[in-house]
């Protein structure tokens, strides 16, 4: 009920009250990844209740060692919740649990591309650029790493290749614009059409 709970307010952009409702079903059934998963989704777009987040968070990683969400959605709770707060989490301890997720699902695109956004924040490009190929191998409709590929790139010194990510990003850029606008069109004649006697 709670994540069911949470997700509805959060579909109401009641980010605050999304996070309460998923922070209380992490506590009903804390060996359940559903609710941490929701959570840690919700709880970059509302960091209130930072520390209450972290704390179930970590348990997350606590009671599913072999889970690589766990520690991804960990260490952007350290990383990027904290921001708001003016407290800034040690980048050091956010590169270790994303190594870990990558190191338990390689294929994990999104923990990919977090860990090269902190090795550019880092000017660390070399090491920016192989974390966002590694997350484009896995998910190539991925338009964010290659647009973050492209701006690596043009920090290298390589400004033909970032031109061709950048071409690639403005093609699926494109593509997930028609496709929400298609989903939003489809909800809206769903909605008029229960609406009809």
């Amino acid at each position: 009920m709670q994540i069911g709970l949470g997700i509805a307010l959060y579909s109401q952009r009641q980010y605050d009250d999304a996070v309460k409702a998923l922070a209380r079903a992490t506590d009903l059934a804390p060996l359940d990844p559903f609710p941490y998963v929701f959570l840690g989704r919700v709880y970059n777009v509302s960091t209130a209740q930072a520390d209450e987040v972290l704390k179930r968070l970590q348990r997350f990683g606590e009671l599913q060692p072999a889970n690589a969400q766990a520690y991804y959605y960990y260490a952007l709770a350290l990383w990027k919740g904290k921001r708001d707060q003016e407290q800034y989490a040690s980048l050091d301890e956010v590169e270790l649990l994303l190594k870990k997720a990558t190191a338990l699902d390689p294929g994990f695109a999104d923990a990919h591309l977090q860990l090269g956004i902190l090795y550019a924040e880092r000017h660390n490009y070399a090491e920016a650029i192989d974390q966002y190929r590694n997350a484009i191998r896995s998910r190539p409709n991925l338009a964010d790493a290659h647009y973050r590929l492209g701006q690596a790139l043009v920090r290298a010194g390589d400004k033909a290749q970032a031109q061709e990510e950048f071409e690639v990003y403005d093609r699926l850029h494109k593509q997930d614009v028609v496709e929400s606008e298609k989903e939003r069109a489809e909800i809206r004649q769903f909605i008029y059409n229960a609406k009809e006697p």
